[in-house]
């Protein structure tokens, strides 16, 4: 039987890490992963990879938005809703953790 795994949402108020076991590389400006727990490959992008960087050390989400706003000038409401779903995205792949 087939584990169904359950989907967890992020909020503004969570504090977001890295989970261990990833290979990254920089490749013409965008971030390259390979996650050696589940043996694939990953395209984070140029903004992704500022976001990776950003959570090296446990990090609450609205400081990587606030982070990004600043940086790329952009509209918070947006921006919130952008990186909250790319962080959901690395949750299910088990390449990020998250606490309260």
């Amino acid at each position: 039987m087939q584990k169904v795994k359950t989907f967890e949402k992020i909020t503004q108020y969570d504090v977001i890490s890295q989970t261990e076991g990833n290979i990254c590389s920089d490749m013409a400006g965008e971030k390259v992963m390979l996650s050696i727990k589940n043996g694939k490959y990953y395209n984070l992008g140029e903004t992704g990879g500022d976001i990776w960087d950003m959570i090296i050390n446990p990090i609450e989400v609205n400081a990587i938005v606030e982070n990004l706003v600043i940086q790329y000038e952009v509209n918070q409401e947006e921006c919130e809703g952008q990186v909250l779903s790319f962080l959901e995205e690395l949750l299910e792949q088990d390449l990020i953790k998250k606490s309260k």
